[in-house]
């Protein structure tokens, strides 16, 4: 970022701890082509429009996946299961120096594009990019949706946690 404010280093604090408090489901996108598959765990995801389906999902520009999935158009949202964080760590890059490929130990499939079993898949096409300081922005249409699950892993205040139903005054 060039000509940050003078107070730049505060807001910035300020809006990771702001952020951390925001529940979010956790995805993995997967992707493959020339470089290979890819994965990387994502909490930057969310839904658009249900009129012609479509997500936006943001990668960060240095984590190798942006410029892939920017280069093909093709990737994958798996929405991880409560019982799946294991696997959203390998993915967060939590072992990069033991493995290139993360998606040979974590039960994906042979299909072309990586998706992780037991999630819930999200097939997506690109039909949007914006680069915008350390990151990509992807809308994309879903092409396919399988597997669909109730039972998502949530990433909170930077530990992952199983959403649990409440009461209301109507129950």
């Amino acid at each position: 970022m060039t000509n940050a404010p003078a107070h730049f280093d505060q807001q910035r604090t300020a809006f990771i701890h702001a952020m951390r408090g925001v529940a979010a489901s956790v995805t993995v996108v997967t992707k493959n082509g020339k470089v290979g598959r890819r994965g990387a765990t994502v909490s930057a995801f969310c839904s658009v429009s249900t009129d012609l389906p479509t997500i936006l999902v943001c990668l960060n520009k240095s984590s190798g996946i942006a410029d892939a999935v920017a280069e093909n158009g093709l990737f994958n949202v798996n929405i991880l299961r409560n019982d799946q964080a294991m696997i959203a760590r390998r993915f967060a890059g939590n072992d990069n120096s033991q493995l290139i490929d993360r998606s040979k130990k974590n039960d994906c499939s042979v299909s072309e594009i990586p998706e992780i079993n037991g999630a819930m898949v999200l097939c997506c096409e690109t039909i949007f990019l914006v680069s915008w300081t350390s990151h990509m922005m992807f809308i994309a249409h879903l092409t396919v949706v399988k597997n669909i699950h109730l039972e998502p892993l949530a990433y909170l205040n930077g530990d992952f946690h199983q959403f649990v139903p409440t009461k209301t005054d109507n129950d």
